[in-house]
């Protein structure tokens, strides 16, 4: 839905307008009735924020968390296209590291797909609260903002309810299975794709397994707890299957919430 009534003339009070609409400054000017009229303003801004930070590019099967995240960014933004509403991209890892104002066409749609795709930030650490902040500093008129990002991230969950409350914000967490419950593979070599640091881990020992599955959990409680709070709508779509039901049913939901 956009954004509601827009002025659009003053013209000559005719018997059965709305008496509250008159324009006493033109009237008393031209010493007869005028009233305000209006018209439905429809066009919405989406701006599709995307996480590239260095955790996005994992994927223990057929796609990474960023090739799910552009496909979803795809559909979302030609959707936008097809309803006449513009579209602009944010992508962020540790810092903004690309803006594409909201914009019509699809050489700009395709655009933001292809950077989805294939920048790379010199910084690879996530900083949701700065790509937040950067959002409500950037973006005046109130928008519809799509956040996609793995949410592995720390002390950003009141800057996202600030966002909440100038934009409409729905979350899209991108994960992969391997992240929620470890497998067991034996002693193996793990990497933080955002730091660098390596450490071995034996994921045979049931003990380390169970700990990384409660640490997993506390976090993503954490984080409904927060959109709940907020009122964020979410959808968890994983590498490993198909967001579409998610989409269409989180559409559903919102289109019976507003109707």
């Amino acid at each position: 839905k956009g954004k509601g009534m827009a002025f659009s003339e003053v013209r000559e009070y005719q018997p059965g307008d709305d008496v509250r609409f008159i324009d006493w400054n033109v009237t008393a000017r031209m010493n007869t009735p005028y009233i305000r009229t209006f018209r439905e303003e429809r066009e919405l801004t989406v701006l599709l924020a995307v996480d590239i930070s260095g955790s996005f590019d994992f994927g223990s099967k057929h796609f990474s968390k960023r090739e799910v995240a552009a496909e979803i960014a795809a559909v979302l933004a030609f959707s936008a296209k097809h309803n006449g509403d513009k579209v602009g991209l944010l992508l962020f890892a540790e810092e903004p590291v690309l803006y594409l104002p909201p914009a019509k066409g699809s050489r700009h749609t395709l655009r933001m797909i292809r950077e989805i795709l294939a920048t790379q930030p010199d910084k690879k650490a996530t900083n949701i609260a700065g790509a937040c902040d950067f959002i409500n500093r950037t973006i005046k008129r109130k928008a519809l903002v799509f956040m996609l990002s793995d949410f592995v991230d720390n002390g950003f969950h009141k800057k996202l309810g600030t966002l909440s409350q100038k934009h409409e914000t729905i979350a899209i967490r991108v994960f992969d299975p391997v992240e929620e419950d470890l497998p067991d593979v034996g002693k193996v070599n793990l990497t933080d794709p955002e730091t660098g640091q390596e450490r071995m881990v034996n994921t045979s020992n049931a003990n380390v397994r169970m700990a990384y599955k409660q640490l997993n959990q506390r976090r993503l409680e954490g984080l409904q707890k927060a959109m709940a709070k907020y009122k964020i709508d979410r959808v968890d779509a994983a590498t490993d299957a198909d967001y579409l039901p998610l989409l269409h049913q989180l559409f559903k939901t919102r289109s019976s919430k507003h109707a």
